[in-house]
């Protein structure tokens, strides 16, 4: 016989070596998971400098990353990057917080109650089918200008991924767990809160990570035609003067700042499963 746990032998028979498992080092996971989603932008980064250096592609179609820099850098000179990035990110978290707090709680109206269903999810589902686009002119008509049509925009875009997800997920939470809290003498909103919000923690994080998306992409669509600052102005102004330069800044800053904001979300998703899930 072989005693696994160290891996000597008892009695005549051979030793055998008995591998050990170790769990990977957080840290090392977190090393090789930062390095490997790295390569990509670099990789594309390195590829972009070649074509330009090279004369593959035009600079008045595909600016250098110089070029791009420059851009960048004559901005925060003149103090308007680092104003209208702080102008779309806080359009986007407002609207974002407003409509994800709106889905959550008509999802879980809609996704509890068969009469609610019923009565609102046709609606609800009608409205969700509506471009972005087309609600800019009326927001304009209604609210002007203003910050109020953009965040409200932005609002609408943050809602339909939550309140989807949590209606559809809260319909399938275990019934034997919805009992078990019942027989505790849990009701209502606390029933909610203790039983079944917990039960789906993981589709309202997936919810809210859509939600975030669709707010960046609301946040254009409002920023491209009716808006003085913003990435989405400056995308709107560097096309209309020509500057590729600016609207290559335009996007790259979109995606950095939607990605960060993304993974903000997924520490808060990750310390809402190990809480709650």
């Amino acid at each position: 016989m072989i005693d696994t746990s160290f891996g000597t032998p008892i009695g005549n028979a051979p030793a055998v070596a008995v591998p050990i498992n170790r769990a990977p080092r957080p840290g090392g996971r977190r090393w090789v998971v930062a390095v490997g989603g790295a390569l990509l932008p670099l990789l594309i980064l390195v590829v972009w400098q070649v074509v330009t250096a090279t004369g593959i592609a035009s600079t008045s179609q595909l600016p250098s990353p110089q070029m791009v820099w420059e851009a960048a850098v004559d901005l925060a000179q003149r103090g308007l990057l680092w104003q209208y990035v702080a102008i779309s990110t806080q359009r986007v978290v407002i609207g974002f917080l407003i409509g994800a707090a709106l889905g959550l709680a008509l999802g879980a109206v809609v996704g509890l109650s068969r009469f609610a269903d019923i009565l609102l999810a046709p609606t609800l589902g009608a409205i969700r089918a509506v471009p972005s686009l087309a609600w800019v002119p009326l927001l304009i008509l209604w609210f002007k200008i203003g910050e109020e049509s953009k965040i409200i925009l932005i609002t609408i875009g943050a809602f339909f991924p939550v309140y989807t997800t949590v209606a559809a997920a809260l319909r399938h939470v275990d019934r034997q767990l919805v009992e078990a809290g019942r027989a505790f003498g849990y009701r209502g909103v606390r029933l909610f809160l203790t039983v079944q919000l917990p039960a789906v923690i993981p589709s309202v994080a997936s919810g809210l990570r859509l939600a975030l998306a669709q707010a960046w992409l609301f946040l254009v669509a409002a920023e491209l035609i009716a808006a003085s600052m913003g990435l989405g102005f400056l995308l709107s102004d560097s096309g209309n003067n020509g500057r590729i330069d600016r609207i290559f800044l335009a996007i790259i800053l979109l995606a950095v700042l939607g990605k960060l904001t993304d993974s903000l979300l997924a520490l808060f998703e990750r310390w809402a499963v190990r809480k709650w899930a």
